[in-house]
């Protein structure tokens, strides 16, 4: 009943009671009426309850530098920008701002009594200090022979011309654009609230104090003609950027952002990238852009969505414009009126002209755009055209399309850093950064030390653990091997086949190879039933048509259902067999399956395998001796659920409803096996809202299932204790986990038992922040296990910093850990013991992970049960069985549930 916008203003009054419902009396059920439920206090994030101790001690370096603030008295000032034409038209289009403020700092100057500006580029300006006056208006004329931004309706010439106006103007070398700017006071902000960040009281006030602080490092960036991205800023150089194939650079540059950690205010600067269309000629950009080796082959109508809202700079007169679009016509054809002066009278004759005429009265000889459209930079009614080959499109100008598979894992491979090397660039960032000249930044009082952090790291001793017949396995550098060892509790692979969508692959030789090694880990394999081929005339068929024969076939010939199938597949990424063979097995029959694509097949390729597959089919590869003799703090004592929850999203610029999982622990005091259950939520929602759905007598949320499945599994013991782990939180967002989230969960488990309260723990991982650690002695990665919880971290909240993997590759990037709540009481130790050996769980892989196994499942069966949505026939969802959706907004479409046979099975290992 609770409102769940997470909204603090007047409540309406409760909705009136349906007929079918008794209301409660208040003294049944004291404080749980409507009217008392909804002022329920809010809760806070809780308070760091000490340091952790336990560990090695080591000494690291991290990429935060120190802040000094003088104290101070003074305010800053906070203006409210209105930017407008002559004719009192709002000004569009982003970048102009910038240009207007620095034109109207240099006009103004002694109107302004000298004042610096913080400018955010939109509709905020800073300033220490105040103005003159409360309400300013002042008038900007920009003079700018280089850009066509200038005209008030695109079009930068008169109608003469496809270059228009510079040609044509010769007596005004400067086209003018006047502008109105208003800039009216709304608040102050006392700039001593900076102290309040360092001792981590947020208020309205100590958060603006830092965006001020950002927005002055933002404009100092700005100043120095770099590309801005949110928190990053990017360089125009050309060593920054790297090719990705496509038209599309990788660009590397800098993220930077203050925080208040236990050390004081600290400065956080770290590699950052982007990615930008490949500068230089339009034509090379298309023929990169569509994968084509000549200008013949370019398909036009799609040159035009490419190339639409990109600036350009144009030759001869080098001036700059934004893509309107392409002309219909081809430049030999395209023509337009130009007026020319009659030699005799002096009066104007109008002629039609093609562009490519045009130029060649210039004297500009086109050599191979003739045969393509131009590119229009006006308007559709007042358009102005320009060869393609006159064109140049200009440096970092963000992409911001979804990439393809080749091209992010290029972007992946090619900005990797060591380490060392991410030092060096860090500090070379720093030095040419110079923020101490920032005359902004020194009227605040504010200076950055150029050092880098140091902090006292503990490496926590790696869990021990068991392998089959009670072996130990131990761990050396976060990795640990199966030779001669078996699997701790194996299945039996019994009435199995296997299907091949036409892979190219000896599919005996892989069956032999496969009993071989499963026999070695202890697990039964049998001979399969059959292996079932595609048929080569299937192979160009519909996809959901492929699977359904293939299952025909399945279906005449086994004399029965299938335990497990293991399914060969033509190709390894997005395959798009995959998701409707998936949704097939785990939907509609309840059949364990294990796909792979055989390119490179060797025993290690099938150690993994196996592992997978024994986790499907219910064993455990191996398990942490503090589970085999119980003994992990609070979890091992009472009955602990073990929640991993997670909202994974599409692609940027994919339409597709977001996914949220929930995966949860079973078998108490298992807390090596797992379950998953996964709805469809609306596009981009990230706070999940089907944990808890009654719909008449029955509950069709998430929750209520996991904790049903807890019940049966562990012995009808129903948890007092509920851990969870969520995924995918930004800061700004942690009080609606503890509040709105954790009060959906408290209902679902009021709703299986009114009287039943268990205690509860909420834990976020972050893995997109910017903090990382580096070694003092060694140019390695930190040693896994590593754990950071002082000087870097919040200075009140309880929060730390866990590398529990060993980083292969570039630099480690560690999972910053939040605990927002906690009911059972874990002390620091604790709690990052228990997050350790969460990392030592995961049943894929002989090796530590970076962040904790619940919530690596629950990305994982997030996205295998949302390739289930990628079929052309996803049923529109009729409202009343429709996922969850924000008011007012479509259906989301249903995702089919699990079959009841592999519900509970770790299905997305």
């Amino acid at each position: 009943m609770g409102s769940h916008d997470g909204e603090d203003e007047e409540l309406p009054p409760p909705p009136p009671v349906p007929p079918d419902v008794v209301p409660i009396k208040a003294e049944d059920a004291v404080g749980e009426s409507p009217a008392n439920k909804l002022v329920k206090p809010k809760r806070l994030l809780m308070d760091r309850p000490g340091i952790g101790r336990k560990g090695q001690l080591v000494q690291l370096y991290s990429n935060h530098f120190k802040v000094a603030v003088k104290s101070t008295e003074d305010f800053f000032f906070h203006y409210y920008v209105n930017l407008k034409y002559e004719d009192d038209q709002p000004v569009e289009g982003k970048g102009i701002g910038r240009k207007v403020i620095d034109k109207l700092q240099q006009t103004y100057r002694a109107e302004l009594s000298n004042k610096d500006f913080a400018y955010d580029g939109e509709k905020s300006l800073f300033t220490v200090g105040g103005l003159p006056q409360k309400n300013n208006e002042f008038t900007v004329v920009l003079e700018d022979a280089s850009t066509g931004k200038t005209a008030a309706n695109g079009s930068p010439g008169g109608n003469d011309s496809p270059g228009g106006g510079d040609r044509k103007r010769v007596r005004r070398p400067y086209q003018t654009k006047t502008f109105k700017v208003e800039i009216n006071f709304a608040a102050k902000v006392p700039m001593s609230a900076i102290g309040q960040v360092i001792r981590g009281e947020e208020t309205e006030n100590s958060l603006e104090a830092l965006r001020v602080l950002d927005i002055i490092l933002r404009q100092h960036s700005a100043e120095q003609g770099c590309l801005l991205v949110k928190q990053s800023f990017f360089y125009n150089n050309p060593s920054n950027f790297v090719d990705l194939g496509g038209g599309v650079m990788g660009c590397r540059g800098f993220h930077s952002s203050f925080r208040g950690t236990q050390s004081g205010l600290s400065l956080n600067v770290d590699v950052s990238t982007t990615m930008i269309v490949k500068p230089g000629p339009v034509i090379d950009f298309l023929l990169s852009n569509q994968n084509v080796n000549d200008p013949s082959r370019i398909d036009w109508q799609k040159a035009k969505r490419a190339l639409k809202g990109l600036r350009i700079k144009t030759t001869p007169a080098n001036s700059e414009f934004k893509i309107f679009g392409l002309s219909e016509r081809i430049c030999k054809e395209l023509t337009f009126p130009l007026r020319q002066r009659n030699g005799s009278n002096g009066d104007c004759d109008t002629i039609e002209i093609t562009v490519y005429d045009y130029y060649a009265k210039k004297g500009i000889d086109l050599k191979y755009s003739g045969d393509f459209p131009c590119i229009n930079t006006g308007r559709a009614k007042r358009p102005t055209y320009f060869p393609i080959e006159l064109c140049s499109l200009v440096p970092l100008q963000r992409y911001t399309k979804a990439l393809s598979t080749l091209q992010r894992s290029s972007l992946v491979e090619k900005s990797r850093q060591k380490p060392q090397e991410r030092m060096t660039v860090l500090n070379d960032a720093l030095q040419r950064g110079n923020y101490d000249s920032d005359p902004m930044l020194r009227a605040c009082g504010v200076s950055v030390a150029p050092k880098f952090t140091q902090v006292e790291g503990r490496i926590l001793q790696a869990p021990k653990l068991k392998a089959g017949h009670g072996d130990d396995i131990f761990s050396r550098n976060g990795r640990w091997n199966f030779t001669n060892r078996k699997f701790y509790q194996t299945c039996s692979v019994d009435k199995w086949a296997v299907v091949n969508f036409s892979a190219r692959c000896d599919v005996r030789n892989l069956i032999r190879d496969l009993m071989r090694n499963a026999s070695a880990k202890g697990i039964q394999m049998e001979e399969p039933f059959d292996v079932f081929e595609e048929s080569p005339s299937m192979r160009r068929a519909p996809v959901l048509r492929r699977v359904d024969d293939m299952f025909g076939q399945i279906k005449s010939k086994l004399p029965g259902a299938p335990r497990f199938l293991m399914c060969l597949l033509p190709e390894r990424k997005n395959c798009e067999v995959y998701g409707p063979w998936k949704r097939k097995c785990l939907a509609e029959f309840g059949i364990v399956t294990q796909c792979l694509a055989p390119t490179r097949v060797n025993d290690p390729y099938l150690l993994n395998l196996l592992m997978k597959i024994n986790a499907k089919l219910g064993g455990l590869n191996s398990l942490l001796q503090v589970e085999a003799s119980p003994s992990i703090p609070h979890v091992s004592e009472v009955p602990t659920i073990i929640l991993g929850m997670d909202v994974s999203h599409g692609h940027p610029g994919q339409d597709r409803p977001s996914v949220a999982a929930v995966v949860s622990s079973r078998q108490w005091p298992l807390i090596s096996k797992y379950r998953a259950s996964v709805h469809t939520q609306s596009a981009r929602l990230e706070m999940m809202s089907s944990l808890f759905k009654p719909r008449g007598s029955d509950d069709d949320g998430l929750i209520r299932e996991s904790l049903i499945d807890f019940y049966t599994s562990s012995g009808k013991r129903k948890p007092d204790h509920i851990i969870i782990f969520r995924d995918g939180v930004s800061k700004s967002q942690f009080t609606q986990v503890i509040n709105i989230e954790l009060d959906q969960i408290i209902e679902a488990c009021k709703f299986l038992d009114e009287k039943w309260s268990p205690k509860f723990t909420v834990i976020v991982a972050q893995k997109n922040h910017h903090t990382k650690f580096f070694q003092t002695g060694s140019p390695d990665n930190v040693l896994p296990g590593t754990v950071v919880d002082n000087k870097v971290c919040h200075p009140k909240n309880f929060d730390f910093y866990m590398c529990a993997h060993a980083g292969m590759i570039g630099t480690t990037r560690p999972t910053h850990y939040h605990v927002l709540h906690d009911e059972i009481g874990f002390s620091a130790d604790e709690v990052q013991e228990f997050v350790h050996s969460l990392s030592y769980v995961y049943q894929r892989s002989t090796t530590a992970i970076s962040v904790v196994a619940p919530i690596c499942y629950a990305h994982l069966a997030a996205a295998q049960v949302g390739t289930f949505l990628k079929l052309e026939e996803m049923s529109d969802a009729s409202s009343s069985q429709g996922g969850h959706t924000s008011a007012g907004s479509a259906p989301v479409p249903e995702l089919p549930r699990l079959h009841e046979k592999v519900r509970s099975s770790m299905f997305f290992c």
